[in-house]
């Protein structure tokens, strides 16, 4: 059963779904994030397919950082996706806060993300 909390985060995150969309030329960037992590995913909604996918929990950011849930681990993980989009050849994307405050965590992710090459 899910928290208070979470159930509102939820809720949010439908009525953000409702107007945001990835399409092919513009994929969808999500993102979640939990205590201990945060996981990203770039989505082709015209699809269904996620193109590119990437956690604090990949080898190449969980040996960089002692704790991945702060924002060191947002930032890394924020570039680390944004490198593998630009070698995809996805520059422009939508971004999906996921029902989260743009703040914290996931500003510090969008910020690293935009500074490593994406557009939106």
């Amino acid at each position: 059963m899910l928290s208070a909390n979470e159930q509102q985060r939820l809720n949010r995150h439908a009525r953000i779904r409702k107007i945001i969309s990835g399409s092919t030329e513009r994929p969808r960037l999500c993102v979640h994030r939990s205590i201990k992590n945060i996981q990203a995913q770039i989505i082709d909604d015209s699809t269904g397919k996620i193109i590119v996918g990437k956690s604090t929990l990949a080898k190449d950011i969980r040996t960089k950082l002692k704790y991945a849930g702060n924002i060191e681990g947002a930032t890394a993980l924020g570039e680390a996706l944004a490198a593998e989009a630009l070698k995809k050849g996805i520059k422009k994307v939508c971004f999906d806060r996921g029902g989260y405050l743009y703040h914290g965590r996931v500003k510090a992710f969008a910020e690293a993300a935009r500074k490593a090459g994406l557009e939106f």
